[in-house]
């Protein structure tokens, strides 16, 4: 008999992110057309540089999002979600969903 768990990769993923509301905040805004770390920053308090970058990097880690460097001056930089993405926010939508239906039956 097994004593180890197996490794469940897409869960620990999900979990790490989830679990990070900054993660999900950065999805949110990347859904809202909000694509440079530059205007991310400044549309929500709080949220720092240092964090964000290592937000983006998370995610761009996790191959749900995919950057985007232009050689130009100054430089530009975007991030765009990549289809695996656009499939993990199909899954969060799943569970606002149901969020909203546990709402519903609570009135």
């Amino acid at each position: 008999m097994d004593t180890f768990v197996k490794q469940r990769p897409a869960l620990d993923m999900a979990q790490d992110i989830l679990g990070c509301k900054w993660s999900l905040t950065v999805l949110q805004l990347i859904r809202q057309g909000i694509c440079r770390p530059g205007l991310m920053e400044r549309s929500v308090d709080g949220l720092t540089t240092k964090v964000l970058n290592e937000r983006l990097r998370k995610l761009t880690r996790y191959n749900i999002l995919q950057r985007y460097a232009y050689p130009e001056v100054p430089p530009r930089v975007e991030y765009q979600l990549t289809s695996f993405g656009q499939k993990f926010v199909y899954i969060l939508d799943k569970f606002a969903e149901l969020d909203q239906d546990v709402e519903d039956q609570n009135r």
